[in-house]
């Protein structure tokens, strides 16, 4: 039997509820679990991260303001952290989630290091928006497309951000696809503490969706979808998060008389806790690398109602675990949900069918492939 070898892993991401921060801290806590140490590098506390477990350890990136400066240097800041981190702590491997600007940060601070003689792998995770989006921009395309080069592994959340990758970057290194997950016991255990009732009190059903309130993620067109389900079922629509798109969206739902049908959350730490609560979620983006509340709801055996786009259809599967929509189909999509809530035998077996396939993403499956993933990055070194 092959011994254990315990890991020193240094975990660079943003701090926010972005899905990439869910992912690394989430990670972090079961590389933890199976006795590796982890060290959290970010400018502030993940909002998820138990610095109360043992092998968890965060470090905070100060960033001083200086005149100087037009705008704070925190990509100095931050390689210098690892530096410093790296030299004390003796990490064996840094893993940074998100491209820009971690892995070139990674980078900087990976030669300095080999200045003095000390070795540092990178393992570079990418999770979408920095591929799609802040990559596209030709002011950063170059420092992104060097940083993969560089890193001694790559991973993308899903096939379609790989393909989007070398689509849109001159990447010659080999991008491994490794999904996002859940830890599926969180939504085991919710069921029984659910609060449905204090949001729908005369048994409506609920609808739910939960985002960061951008543009991409389309949430008119859900409003719109439950504006036509409301009218044959009566139901509650809970829309969960925040971000630039929430006052239009509330103006919206005024605009059409569903103030008493629509309530507006807000951010909340622990999905599940809502979750339990839903018989359906609705996912209308644009755009999704993966799709990880898709598969956070699916989770909590809810069918899920999203549109084909990104890596969606690798998570959510159509007729089975719920239906895939084209992109602004809202009508399709309320046609879908309707069917589903007036047919409670379909949506009890789309439930089961998603928490089965829920499980196959279940964090205890994917952070031995990470664990390999730096083992190899170790031997392989660039």
């Amino acid at each position: 039997m092959e011994q254990f070898k315990r890991l020193k892993i240094g975990v660079v991401c943003y701090p926010t509820f972005g899905g990439s921060g869910v992912i690394a801290t989430e990670l972090g806590g079961e590389l933890a679990k199976k006795g590796h140490e982890l060290h959290f590098i970010t400018s502030s506390q993940p909002v998820k991260l138990d610095v109360f477990s043992h092998n968890v350890y965060f470090h905070e990136v100060a960033v001083k303001k200086y005149p100087l400066f037009k705008y704070d240097p925190y990509e100095i800041a931050l390689t210098s952290k690892i530096v410093d981190i790296a030299r004390h702590e003796a990490l064996d491997i840094i893993h940074v989630h998100y491209a820009l600007p971690h892995a070139s940060a990674a980078y900087m601070a990976k030669q300095i290091l080999k200045a003095e003689g000390l070795s540092l792998p990178v393992v570079t995770t990418l999770h979408g928006t920095d591929i799609t989006l802040v990559g596209k921009d030709p002011a950063f395309a170059p420092v992104i497309a060097f940083s993969i080069n560089q890193s001694d592994v790559v991973t993308s959340v899903s096939e379609s951000l790989k393909a989007d990758t070398y689509k849109h970057f001159k990447v010659s290194s080999e991008i491994e696809v490794v999904s996002n997950f859940v830890c599926v016991e969180k939504y085991r255990s919710r069921n029984e503490a659910c609060k449905k009732s204090v949001f729908a009190p005369n048994g409506e059903r609920i609808v739910m969706h939960i985002s960061n309130f951008r543009k991409v993620k389309r949430i008119q067109d859900i409003i719109k979808a439950f504006e036509l389900v409301v009218k044959k079922i009566p139901s509650k629509l809970l829309l969960i998060g925040d971000g630039p798109e929430r006052e239009h969206m509330e103006l919206l739902v005024r605009s059409l008389g569903l103030e008493k049908n629509v309530v507006f959350i807000g951010a909340i730490k622990e999905v599940e806790a809502a979750l339990c609560a839903a018989d359906v979620f609705m996912l209308a983006s644009e755009s999704e690398s993966f799709g990880l509340v898709a598969l956070e709801a699916m989770a909590a055996s809810v069918p899920v109602l999203s549109t084909n786009s990104g890596g969606l259809p690798e998570v959510v599967l159509d007729g089975e675990t719920g239906f895939l929509n084209d992109v602004g189909d809202f009508v399709q999509m309320a046609a879908n949900c309707i069917a589903l809530l007036e047919n409670e035998k379909l949506r009890v077996e789309m439930s089961q069918k998603a928490f089965q396939r829920a499980e196959l993403f279940d964090v205890t499956k994917v952070a031995p492939l990470y664990v390999n993933l730096y083992n190899r990055a170790i031997k392989n070194l660039k």
